[in-house]
């Protein structure tokens, strides 16, 4: 139940902080005087977008924060669910900021605007005038009826058992597109392959064939080179290890008559020791190193065949050429158990199917009946509010395919008249009947569902006297079935009726204008009552009737509980 709303600085709006009571409100006003922009308010608290258009002029935000007691209507999973703190008492309140940032919370959490949606809409219906549009929607009459049938778990197990046969669908028409295309693709990449895989590419092949290629160009030179460094180190004339050799043996055989000459030679015997071991590795150098024509010629062929591998697919290592051949592999591999992918997806598509149209076949079990005593109830409730020979139809029929409903369609037909023919409602009921038809559809809902709050924003249009006074009972009525109904009326039939009654007015100072809503006391009602009968004058006739009005409502109710 609503207990109180805040708002401030929002449109015309400075500061607004006002409390509700249980049962049955009504709120009155001028046009134009605030009502929609109470509404307006609400709407954000129920998730709508906010438009920082809608801020107080000058001001840098506005605050929209109701309060609920939630204490009878077992909404613990729902804070659970969505690890937020329950509380007996629930605070909604959105922030709009003139930089367009929002923010959202419940109880002083911040949460996201799909939470404070699903939350708000569990706790209030606001009925503008502009949903009388949607009886000429299938889905608010397909939804009507899954309302009134109870519907939830098996509507909510259907829908995830059409979800998951859809993107098994969706996901098996990639598939079979996928196959087609590498069906196509198949034969290039198998030939693509097989060079590669007769290339038979080895890791480091490329560097090592590199290095051979450029000593077996310059053997020759090679060959020279070592042979001069030779004979440079080892020739009988001018070489360096004879001299070194007759050196060091010169030093040691005057070392004892100065010691740091044996040092000296140590030293050039290590030397000749180390160039004699590099004299005879050239010597070994030279005899492994030969021209070889045929084996240059092998391996430039082979680096040909790697570098015209490389250009084709545009890589620079072998590498790279091996990680293509297993990427080709790997695409040959897919492409042969896509066919088993398709086949088990397929059998799995068909499955999802079949229990698709068996659970659409028990949601249709469940509508037919539901959909016959609604039409009953339907005419009753019509009957009593003006249309005694009201005919109501609520038509079943089948589509083609199931959708994310199910498979049945619903249409409402309507005949005001005895001899009238049966046809959609919205093609043949007056805007007062429309009023009358969705007022019956809101009750017969609220009887369904545990909807703590209802706003009606003027459903009374169309209708006056005796109906708007059939229109009061029924929203009274279902006001005091442990449920806040709140009317936004301009009849006075419908305000009488209420247990508490709001004004809703402007007042105007120098710079500005604001909207205020406020409590009456039970002479302001009367005065209030009055004006909406006679206008702006008042007259003794009007204040006479308008206490009639008030003192005739609570004698109507007992007579009815009587």
């Amino acid at each position: 139940m609503l207990q109180s709303l805040f708002i401030q600085n929002y449109a015309l709006i400075e500061k607004l902080d006002i409390r509700f009571m249980s049962g049955f409100s009504v709120i009155t006003g001028e046009t134009g005087a605030g009502k929609s922009i109470i509404l307006g308010a609400i709407g954000l608290l129920l998730g709508q977008r906010a438009d920082v258009k809608s801020l107080r002029t000058g001001a840098s935000k506005c605050i929209i924060e109701a309060r609920f007691d939630v204490s009878a209507y077992g909404m613990q999973p729902f804070f659970a669910h969505h690890e937020l703190e329950y509380e007996p008492e629930c605070i909604l309140r959105r922030e709009v900021y003139a930089s367009g940032k929002s923010r959202a919370f419940i109880n002083d959490t911040p949460a996201s605007l799909s939470q404070m949606k699903e939350l708000g809409e569990q706790l209030i219906d606001v009925h503008s005038q502009h949903q009388n549009l949607l009886l000429n929607q299938e889905g608010f009459q397909l939804n009507f009826i899954d309302i009134l049938a109870h519907n939830d778990h098996l509507l909510s197990q259907y829908r995830e058992c059409y979800q998951a046969w859809k993107q098994h669908t969706r996901r098996l028409q990639e598939l079979i597109e996928q196959a087609a295309q590498s069906k196509a693709d198949e034969e290039f990449v198998r030939f693509q392959l097989q060079q590669l895989d007769e290339a038979a590419l080895q890791a480091d092949e490329q560097e090592e064939l590199e290095q051979e290629a450029e000593t077996l160009s310059h053997a020759e030179e090679i060959k020279g080179a070592l042979y001069k460094a030779e004979q440079l180190l080892l020739g009988d004339e001018g070489g360096l290890l004879p001299a070194l050799k007759e050196g060091y043996t010169s030093l040691r055989s005057v070392s004892r008559y100065h010691a740091s000459l044996q040092e000296l030679a140590q030293r050039a015997e290590s030397s000749y020791i180390e160039l004699k071991d590099i004299a005879q590795e050239l010597a070994l150098q030279n005899e492994k190193i030969g021209f070889n024509p045929v084996r240059l010629d092998e391996v430039n062929t082979r680096l040909n065949l790697l570098y015209t591998l490389q250009q084709k697919h545009r890589v620079s290592t072998v590498g790279e050429l091996m990680a293509l051949a297993d990427e080709f592999r790997n695409r040959l591999t897919g492409i042969t158990s896509l066919d088993e992918e398709i086949a088990t997806l397929t059998e799995s598509c068909e499955t999802l199917r079949q229990e698709v149209i068996r659970l659409a076949g028990e949601l249709t079990e469940s509508r037919r009946p539901v959909a016959a005593a609604a039409e009953q109830e339907m005419a009753s409730r019509l009957a009593l509010l003006g249309m005694p020979n009201v005919r109501f139809r609520v038509e079943l029929g089948q589509r083609k395919e199931v959708g994310p409903s199910g498979q049945d369609t619903v249409t409402f037909l309507f005949s005001a008249n005895k001899n009238g023919q049966l046809q959609n409602i919205t093609s043949v009921a007056s805007g007062g009947e429309i009023a009358r038809v969705m007022l019956s559809v809101k009750a017969m809902i609220a009887g369904a569902v545990q909807l703590p709050t209802i706003v009606f924003d003027e459903i009374d249009t169309g209708v006056s006297g005796e109906i708007a006074d059939r229109m009061a009972d029924i929203m009274h009525e279902m006001g005091a079935a442990n449920r806040q109904v709140i009317s936004i009326t301009h009849l006075p039939q419908i305000a009488a009726r209420g247990a508490a009654h709001y004004k809703v007015y402007k007042e105007d100072n120098d710079t500005e204008t604001n909207s205020h809503i406020r409590l009456l006391t039970a002479e302001e009602r009367v005065e209030e009552l009055a004006h909406m009968l006679s206008g702006a004058t008042l007259t003794e006739a009007a204040l006479n009737n308008a206490r009639a009005l008030l003192q005739l409502q609570p004698t109507k109710n007992k007579k009815k509980n009587g």
